[in-house]
């Protein structure tokens, strides 16, 4: 396994070793052990959770907040997203930056996204499975989000306006700089 911090402290690119013979590949999607080895944390995942989507899903950008704070381990079983990290921890040097990757199934990436860091990703195929494991359980009383196409956090999200599907929910999320945390 290959963990790569970003230019986001505490955000790593995780790429599994993968064995490729005739009958197909084989990799370790997570190893404990391993994984905090490389990045140098405990962490303790307690959910896992999966999402199928068509072309064009963004979903995001969330977070959880206070004593309800996830750190997230993200993949893509099939299909592709990019997918896109955001400092929102307000002491840090890299408050308000982005750092995005693509994920696929091709490409078997993964990124850890840590605890005070919004998260979202697009699908850039159809019926994308992605799916990540958290490190806290989920509480709807403490999510936080910021729009998508915020322009202080100048995203590209690869796709066209019009080809971007987006819930009720997400599209009236506050910009970045009127967001309560």
């Amino acid at each position: 396994m290959k963990v790569t911090e970003t230019y986001l402290k505490g955000c790593f690119i995780v790429e599994p070793t993968v064995f490729t013979d005739g009958r197909g590949n084989f990799f370790e999607s997570f190893n404990q052990k391993v994984f905090e080895d490389k990045i140098g944390l405990k962490v303790n995942f307690v959910q896992d959770n999966q999402s199928i989507s068509q072309r064009g899903v963004l979903r995001g950008l969330h977070l959880q907040k206070g004593e309800f704070a996830q750190a997230k381990l993200v993949r893509v079983v099939k299909g592709k997203v990019l997918d896109v990290a955001v400092d929102f921890r307000k002491n840090s040097l890299t408050y308000g930056k982005h750092f995005s990757i693509e994920l696929s199934e091709e490409n078997n990436k993964q990124l850890f996204v840590p605890r005070g860091f919004l998260h979202g990703f697009i699908t850039l195929e159809e019926d994308t499975i992605f799916s990540y494991k958290c490190d806290n359980y989920y509480n709807k009383g403490a999510e936080v989000g910021v729009i998508y196409n915020d322009k202080e956090l100048n995203i590209d999200w690869l796709l066209k306006e019009d080809d971007i599907v987006i819930s009720k929910k997400d599209v009236i999320l506050s910009k970045l700089k009127d967001t309560i945390f």
